[in-house]
């Protein structure tokens, strides 16, 4: 299998160094691959979804601060037969601290971090999706068109050749018969040069889907970039490296911490709260009150729910485990296929090229042994299109071949704008989390600030 990996590697290089050098205006996989980036609806999906759970660590540090709610009354009243009515106004301030909870929120921070972390690994999954998305677009759209061409350029030939037949059939060279094979071999490379086109046009649509345009030309492919040398490389450094396996590792952390927080939750918690009111009858004095307090609270009798929940999050957690076994499995199975799917697809790309060599040789002896009388015309059109369908498969495979590296790129985790060196700034997850981690006050502190201009980096308003 690694013969078959380096003869496909070798046979990519070959096919690029013959390649015709595209013209300057040619659109490049990295300029497909960079606007698929710059235009990708998923990814600024996931990006939203990553500046949601980055406000979540903000909301639980929030619950580590003093509150301080206010009030303000107006309260008429009415009595009879005395005093008749009267007007009151009143002002309080109440202020409230959570002493201590036996841990409660820190782990809930902790929480909220995690799922920061996590939610990270899922938009290099997004990004991952979306790039290899774009890879398969640009080399269908290359591949279509070159199929299209080719059926385009055999519709051409076989008219020829039913224009030579008929000569011949009109100087009594040939018989009806061999007109009319012909005429019946023409008629369906029409139709397979009408299917040529529908798919043409299928794969400029998903090429624009997935780009975010319509293709012009397309410049050829450039050499895969591949890091690994043995597949056992390539397993463990998609263990290390995808970001399904590092989201399932940052989930079997959050279930952890989901037991620890049950727990905690059937344990006490000390707050100290204090308030100051005023209250200003009309036409009267002024009377103010003032209270400090310390209260200890905690459940006594839940009717089991408390416990119910511990031993769900302890259920949860031993399915987050499982599942990230189940996540290593199927990373390690998806290289072990992207590997083999590139050998494969290097081992069919040489012996299509060894049978386009044999089938272009024996096309000419037939068309020879024909003009000597010792071959049918139906021998000539059978040569054709075998050669035919060896060119077209060729195509298929080449694509296949550039397609099967970017596969196992994807299937270790690499498959990423900075790992590809597309030379673009690409978003940074930091920026708006180290904006609002610590719960700024919009407009008030410097962290507020801050965070003003990611969000103006952004383009968007708060």
């Amino acid at each position: 299998m690694i013969a078959h990996l380096k003869t496909g590697l070798k046979a990519v290089a070959i096919a690029l160094s013959l390649a015709t050098p595209a013209p300057m205006a040619a659109e490049t996989l990295a300029d497909a691959l960079i606007s698929a980036y710059r235009h990708s609806g998923l990814l600024e999906q996931q990006r939203a979804l990553l500046r949601a759970a980055d406000e979540d660590v903000a909301v639980a540090i929030s619950a580590l601060r003093p509150t301080l709610n206010y009030a303000l009354s107006e309260t008429w009243k009415n009595t009879r037969p005395l005093p008749g009515d009267s007007l009151t106004l009143s002002a309080s301030l109440t202020a409230q601290l959570v002493l201590y909870d036996f841990g409660r929120t820190d782990l809930r921070v902790k929480l909220a971090r995690e799922n920061v972390l996590a939610t990270r690994e899922m938009l290099v999954s997004a990004e991952q999706k979306v790039l290899l998305r774009a890879v398969s677009a640009f080399l269908d759209m290359r591949s279509a068109a070159e199929k299209a061409a080719l059926q385009t350029s055999n519709v051409r030939l076989l008219t020829e050749e039913l224009r030579a037949a008929r000569d011949r059939f009109e100087v009594g060279e040939i018989t009806q018969t061999d007109v009319s094979l012909a005429e019946a071999r023409l008629a369906g490379a029409r139709a397979a040069e009408a299917a040529a086109n529908g798919e043409l046009i299928a794969a400029r649509e998903e090429y624009k889907a997935a780009i975010g345009h319509y293709p012009g030309t397309l410049s050829p492919p450039p050499t895969p970039p591949v890091t690994v040398k043995t597949l056992e490389e390539a397993r463990a450094l998609a263990l290390s490296r995808h970001p399904d396996m590092l989201s399932a590792q940052r989930n079997v952390t959050i279930a952890e911490l989901n037991v620890e927080l049950a727990l905690a939750a059937m344990k006490p918690t000390l707050s100290a709260s204090a308030s100051a009111t005023v209250s200003q009858p009309h036409g009267g004095t002024a009377t103010y009150a003032n209270q400090v307090g310390v209260t200890l609270s905690g459940p006594l009798y839940q009717g089991g729910r408390l416990s119910a929940l511990y031993r769900r999050a302890q259920a949860q957690r031993d399915a987050a485990r499982a599942a990230l076994h189940v996540t290593a499995g199927g990373i390690e199975q998806g290289v072990s296929n992207a590997w083999a799917g590139l050998a494969v697809a290097a081992a069919a790309m040489e012996a299509h090229q060894r049978q386009i060599r044999a089938t272009t040789v024996a096309l000419r002896a037939t068309r020879e042994e024909h003009e000597l009388g010792s071959r049918t015309m139906l021998d000539v059109l059978n040569a054709e299109q075998t050669l035919l369908d060896a060119r077209a498969s060729a195509i298929s495979t080449q694509s296949d071949q550039y397609l099967a590296v970017y596969r196992l790129l994807s299937a270790m985790g690499l498959l990423t704008a900075d790992y590809l060196n597309l030379g673009i700034a690409t978003y940074d997850p930091e920026a708006y989390y180290a904006a609002v981690k610590d719960a700024p006050l919009i407009e008030v502190s410097p962290q507020g600030k801050r965070l003003d201009a990611v969000l103006e980096a952004l383009g968007r308003d708060r």
